[in-house]
């Protein structure tokens, strides 16, 4: 399954869909490999990580068949 994004992580991006790359093991490691492959993410003051539709700590470990999100901040009222 590939990565799906959402919000301006979409827009910075500019797809709503990515594949995740091999070396990408746990949330920590698909972090650090979003900010190196695209570094407008860093301008965002928070992004959460889904697996499963679950919030997710560094430390979840991330399986072929895990459905996993990209959330970016959300502002409204």
């Amino acid at each position: 399954m590939g990565i799906l994004l959402f919000g301006v992580a979409k827009d910075i991006i500019g797809v709503a869909l990515l594949e995740k790359p091999a070396q990408v093991r746990d949330v920590a490691s698909l972090k650090a490999w979003l900010y190196e492959a695209y570094p407008g993410l860093r301008q965002l003051k928070s992004m959460m990580i889904a697996v499963n539709r679950t919030y997710a700590a560094d430390s979840q470990v991330i399986n072929e068949q895990d459905e996993v999100a990209v959330i970016p901040p959300v502002s409204g009222g």
